[in-house]
């Protein structure tokens, strides 16, 4: 038998053409099905593979892990690198790009070439690379590798092709920009310092051309040496040594001063009239102290040196600040004259850059901002108010702000939606910023013809739920809601998350939102869902809570109960659906541990509150703790609001509450969901010897991805380690009867007579009692075997490969491990018009119940359709119907009519509750229904059921629930998201694995249209954050603090160019001072000097092969044109061949002019000399 349902499960029934045409059927139970007629399915798909392309779109959010800063002042656009090797280029609003080196190697220092379109990179692999900005798609012109000596400085003059590279040796090497070649011109460490020097100066930490002439070059070694080195004479100027180690120097745009930062915090101001010893010392943050000695400090990272028209000159720097004061936050200190202002900062300062008006080093320098790079953060602080304050950045840099948990995606919302939000969040924004623009402002950016209202909602640690807008390909934040106001604060050492050590109680695990009713659900970790409605008013509420108790294993040996049970469920022959249970289930019998039941988590707050406009809290729902032990997680929601209805499940049972009537109508374990159609023979276990508390197992807080090693990853896709204890288990077929109504002990029936404390009852089937025993100290986590439902706790410290190989060899097969463990969890619910029996003429309400051991089971509902009968009469469950199988945990439902078309749930048009009463118009529920037989006249009655597990997708064609497709979509891997999609005005099924492959299957018939390996599972923050949505976009967290969002459509990735911003704008590079006749005469040759005469192999020579290895870039299409002539472009090498031909030809106009004048000068005189000479004899001469 098991031979047979395999090779029937293995079946891919699919039509090679776009049509489909009689195909062979198989149930998922394994037995073979009468197929529906070709002309019932005649369905014309329009997707071909043709229509998908992956390819990455945008990246939002704050660089993770940043390591360098670089600023254009004249197309005033920021770079910031990363230690992955990641480089953010950023504009103006809308201007953002993303680019990565292909190695991976951790940025080191990032240098514009000014106003050409052009980045370069220096790595830590010692790799040079220069980046090609002129497209907008960003690509490596050329790459250069130093092979003997290690990158720790770079220098790239502005208006020049050469780049000065320090070395950790000392030594500065000279590169070619446009063909990335190295100079024969090295300045050797041994010749910049004096011979009679003993010690190593230490790697060179600076390099810069002197303002005032720019054939010097100033190196600072780390050892505390500064040369300033005569490019033209090849020797030293001038030698300083000094006894604190050098982290940076600024100079004074004059050209004669220069400031340095040490490592004892101290600034140094050096007159290069006197280098003997420094004109000035200051510490900034060092005081006296009673014994006449300065207090020690911490080094002064960096600073800058700038100059001011009208005011007196800024000294910013970073660091210095006293050791004895502990826990003191960074700070940037900005010294202006005698004022020196302090600001202190939320993260470590990274780098900082001073913004100014002129991109020449020896024009005053008029800073206007300063740039600070922090750890997890980005600022900008206005430097012409005197209370510095910070511009209001237009990028999103604080989605991490709390660690985010989970995410969901929204594309094609309605179009009101989106100003709806975005005018509740304007009134709690913060204030303060400066009122001047966002300096960073370089870019062009248009909005995209493929454009449409798009919303992601990320869920966090601290059960902050955060809207944002995505449309066209933009991020910016709508609305913020915090959880945790609902409840009360947990204080220390009381309650169960003290118990637990429970860091974040009101972490968001789960969202499920409804744009058009605006109904908004949030699951939390301890094991709570927060019913949310969305209102323009503010109002006073007090939110219901209601309490569940779904716990499926009672504690002892259970004994069967003398009295018979009242029916919950009808027999599986009936059709009319009995009442159900409409108030809040009973919490039991308390246990010697009775303070320990029947409690939630957390506290509701009881009290009226009043509530701003936006979305407010209207019904809590917990989970209880039973027998001592912590409720499981939630690992399943689906809520419907044409129906009133939310459903949840966990490792349990499945519960559905009426929201409506705040009351629960179904609480159940899942094998109870059967009835007598189990398709299972379930093994029972051994009592429990002694009750302890297994809290420590369960409800860890869900750490934040990037903390340290104490901390646990928490995910919703749960990896429980297999029992191995010794356990007497009774292989008995399960006899439980299907019209029992008591779960875990408790009433779920109105009808059915109370329970007597402590013996819980279990019915009586044909065949006997049913034994349920639990071997000792068993853990309430038990082997599953869900992705959906399935947790991880691991410690951070473990390598990315033991996490991921920990995750798959977690995962066994739902078929082959059925006989190990009966533990079966609701891994996905959804509500939906469909036929609950083969008999049914009419699609009725259904809730469609999938579970970790791939079992589908359909829940038909009755539910009163008038207004005031859904007020007041209750909702009512039929016994389940059908029950269908497939491979590995169930993940997704969707519905399609007989056309192919999707069938969208229904839902509650939006009205406001608080709005004020109007008498002539009655406040009454608008439903919108989508049956789907509306459409189907010439296809007859029914709807296509597409059902996708980790392993296999299977469509089915209902009420007959006959398997009409069967495609299996991996053996060797399983899984994690799959989502019906809308694309190109039709539907598909995507499908993302845990071996980074992603799948696009055609719908109904399920042939393959794309496979792409694109993204192995490293990481399980990209397991539990990919997520699908329509028109062909997917995103996930790539990183702790970024969102990357893909698409796998051609059509997106044909506008791509389109839709994202330009980087470079041509802009005219404003002129030069005239710095006058005397400062010109006086000011030395700083004009006259040629680098090329000097750098270039006519006069320099070839470097050595074996010092460095040029690699030619990708720079795709658009960038090799660009790299063919170098990388000024054909434009700027045009311009300037212009110039210089118009230069000669004035030169050449000034010496033909000089030639006339002389000639007419040399006519007139010989005309004079004749007329003198005219009437002369010869003898007169």
């Amino acid at each position: 038998m098991k031979k047979f349902r395999k090779v029937l499960d293995g079946l891919t029934t699919s039509s090679p053409g776009g049509t489909m045409g009689s195909p062979s059927c198989g149930s998922a139970a394994g037995t073979p099905t009468a197929a529906p007629t070709p002309r019932d399915i005649d369905v014309q798909e329009t997707l071909v593979s043709e229509n998908f392309q992956l390819c990455k779109t945008v990246r939002h959010g704050f660089t993770y892990q940043p390591t360098a800063l670089a600023f254009d002042p004249v197309q005033k656009i920021l770079a910031i690198g990363s230690r992955s090797g990641g480089v953010r280029i950023l504009g103006r609003p809308g201007v953002d790009c993303y680019c990565q080196h292909e190695s991976g190697a951790a940025v080191l220092q990032l240098q514009f070439l000014i106003n050409e379109g052009a980045l370069v990179t220096a790595c830590a692999d010692d790799t040079l690379h220069l980046w090609n900005l002129r497209q907008r798609r960003p690509a490596v012109l050329h790459s250069l590798k130093f092979n003997r000596e290690r990158i720790t400085f770079c220098h790239l003059p502005f208006q020049s092709k050469w780049l000065y590279v320090g070395t950790e040796r000392g030594n500065t090497h000279i590169v070619n920009i446009e063909s990335f070649i190295l100079s024969g011109y090295v300045i050797m460490w041994n010749k910049a310092i004096e011979l009679s020097t003993k010690t190593h100066p230490g790697p060179v930490v600076h390099l810069s051309d002197s303002p005032k002439d720019e054939g010097k070059l100033l190196i600072g070694f780390e050892g505390g040496t500064i040369v300033q080195w005569d490019l033209r004479a090849k020797k030293a100027d001038f030698r300083i040594y000094y006894d604190e180690a050098i982290h940076s120097v600024s100079w004074h745009h004059e050209g004669k001063q220069f400031m340095c930062s040490h490592s004892d915090g101290s600034l140094t101001l050096w007159n290069l009239r006197n280098t003997t010893k420094p004109f000035q010392v200051t510490f900034p943050h060092g005081k006296i102290q009673k014994d006449g000695r300065k207090e020690s400090c911490k080094p002064i990272l960096k600073v800058e040196y700038k100059t001011s028209r009208n005011s007196e000159p800024f000294v910013i720097f970073s660091g210095g600040l006293s050791y004895d004061k502990a826990g003191r936050r960074p700070a940037l200190t900005i010294m202006h004259g005698k004022a020196i202002t302090v600001l202190e900062m939320d993260y470590p300062i990274v780098e900082f850059m001073v913004l100014c008006d002129t991109p020449y080093i020896n024009e005053i320098q008029e800073p206007y901002a300063v740039v600070v790079l922090l750890e997890k953060d980005l600022i900008v602080v206005d430097l012409t108010q005197s209370n510095f304050p910070v511009f209001e950045n237009p990028y999103p840099m604080d989605i991490h702000e709390s660690p985010v948990t989970c995410t969901a995606y929204f594309a094609d919302c309605p179009p009101d939606i989106i100003p709806i939000l975005y005018s509740i969040g304007a009134k709690h924004k913060k204030t303060g910023y400066s009122q001047k623009e966002w300096p960073i402002a370089g870019g062009t950016w248009t909005l995209g013809s493929h454009t449409y209202p798009e919303i992601i909602i990320t869920g966090h640690a601290d059960g902050s739920i955060k809207f944002w807008d995505a449309s066209a390909f933009t991020l910016q934040m709508l609305y913020k809601l915090k959880t945790s106001k609902v409840f009360e604060k947990p204080k220390l050492g009381e309650g169960r998350g003290a118990d637990l050590g429970e860091e974040d109680p009101f972490a968001v695990q789960m969202v499920s939102w409804c744009p058009h009713s605006r109904i908004f659900c949030v699951v939390g970790i301890s094991a709570h869902i927060i019913l949310y409605r969305f209102s323009k008013y503010d109002a006073n509420t007090q939110t219901v809570s209601l309490e569940v108790r779904l716990q499926c294993e009672p504690e002892d040996i259970i004994t069967p109960s003398e009295n018979e049970n009242n029916p919950c469920f009808s027999e599986p022959g009936s059709h009319s659906p009995q009442p159900h249970h409409q108030y809040p289930v009973s919490p039991g019998s308390r246990t010697p541990d009775g303070a320990k039941d029947s409690t939630p988590f957390l506290k509701v707050k009881d009290k009226t509150v009043r509530v701003p406009p936006g979305y407010q809290s209207d019904l809590v729902i917990q989970l209880l703790w039973v027998d001592g032990e912590p409720p499981q997680q939630i690992t399943s929601l689906d809520i419907n609001s044409a129906y009133g209805l939310l459903a949840f499940g966990n490792c349990n049972g499945l519960a559905v509450v009426d929201y409506i009537q705040k009351t629960v109508i179904l609480c159940i374990s899942t094998v109870d969901l059967y009835g007598a159609t189990d398709p299972y023979q379930r093994l029972t276990r051994s009592p429990r010897r002694n009750r302890q508390s297994t809290s420590e197992h369960c409800m860890r807080g869900l750490s934040n991805f990037y903390s340290d090693s104490k901390k646990r990853i928490r995910t919703s896709y749960q990896s429980l380690t297999e029992l191995t204890d010794n356990q007497q288990s009774i292989d008995m077929e399960r006899s439980k009867s299907p019209t029992s109504d008591h779960v875990n002990g408790h009433c779920t029936s109105p009808t059915s007579q109370p329970c007597s404390a402590g013996k819980p009852r279990i019915p009586m089937g044909p065949e006997g009692p049913r034994l349920t025993r639990r071997g000792p100290g068993r853990p309430p986590f038990r082997k599953a075997q869900s992705a959906a439902c399935m947790e991880i706790s691991l410690p951070v410290s473990h390598t990315e490969e033991s996490r991921e190989n920990s995750f798959s060899r977690s995962r066994s097969s739902s078929v082959s491990s059925i006989d190990r463990d009966t533990k079966e969890a609701i891994t996905t619910l959804q509500f939906g018009e469909s036929y609950g029996r083969k008999s049914d003429a009419l699609p009725t309400p259904c809730l469609w119940v999938g579970t970790s051991l791939g079992v589908v089971i359909l829940i038909p509902l009755s539910i009163p359709m008038d207004h005031e009968e859904r007020m007041e009469d209750p909702v009512t469950v039929g016994p389940s119907g059908a029950v269908q199988m497939l491979k590995g945990s169930v993940l997704r439902f969707a519905f399609l009519d007989c056309n192919g078309a999707l069938i969208q749930s229904p839902y509650e048009i939006w009205r406001d509750q608080n709005a004020p009463e109007d008498p002539d118009r009655p406040r009454r529920r608008k439903l919108v229904h989508f049956s789907p037989s509306s459409s189907q006249d010439a296809f007859g009655e029914g709807h296509l059921t597409v059902v996708c597990s980790e392993r296999q997708a299977k469509v089915f064609l209902m009420p007959s629930q006959s398997c009409l497709f069967v495609h299996n979509i991996t053996e060797s891997s399983f899984v994690l998201r799959a989502d019906v999609v809308s694309l190109c005005n039709s539907v598909c099924l995507a499908c993302f694995c845990a071996n980074g492959h992603v799948m696009t299957l055609s719908l109904p018939s399920l042939r393959p249209l794309m496979d792409v390996n694109y993204l192995p599972l490293t990481d399980m923050r990209i397991a539990r954050t990919f997520c699908f949505t329509n028109e062909g976009q997917a995103l996930y967290l790539s990183s702790p603090t970024e969102i990357q969002r893909i698409t796998y459509s051609q059509e997106m990735c044909d506008n791509l160019q389109e839709m994202l911003g330009e980087l470079f704008t041509p802009i005219e590079t404003p002129e030069a001072q005239n710095r006058g006749f005397l400062k010109g005469f006086f000011g030395g040759n700083a004009h006259t000097f040629d680098r090329e005469e000097l750098f270039g192999e006519a006069a320099a020579g070839k470097a050595s092969r074996s010092l460095a290895q040029h690699i030619p870039g990708q720079g795709g299409v658009e960038g090799m044109k660009v790299a063919a002539s170098g990388v000024v472009g054909d434009l700027a090498r045009a311009r300037i061949a212009l110039d210089e031909r118009g230069q000669r030809l004035g030169e050449l106009e000034e010496r033909t002019t000089l030639m006339m004048t002389s000639a007419e000068t040399f006519s007139k005189h010989a005309h004079e000399l004749m007329l003198k000479c005219k009437d002369k004899k010869w003898y007169q001469f």
